[in-house]
């Protein structure tokens, strides 16, 4: 074998390499862009079921609601005048 074989054999070899390398980096580039997609569409539903349960939250917490909870699941009732002791710090 001749130095020149071996060196375009080593060059040929060297080429060939990089040219899978360039297409493995491609195929993992594509492969991450298609997940950060899908996180993103994620990230998306998830804002807007944020914003659900804030509204949701908000309407738990009005004194309407917490009153009306408060006699039909826990069976509570506004005493009578007579029965109500204010106490002043």
């Amino acid at each position: 074998m001749s130095a020149g074989f071996v060196r375009i054999s080593l060059l040929a070899l060297a080429v060939i390499i990089s040219a899978v390398s360039v297409v493995y980096a491609k195929h993992q580039a594509r492969k991450l862009f298609v997940e950060v997609q899908s996180l993103g569409y994620e990230k998306d539903r998830m804002d807007v079921e944020w914003g659900q349960l804030q509204l949701e939250q908000g309407t738990l917490t009005t004194q309407g609601q917490v009153e009306h909870d408060a006699r039909t699941r826990l069976g509570m009732i506004i005493p009578a005048p007579d029965r109500m002791v204010i106490v002043r710090p």
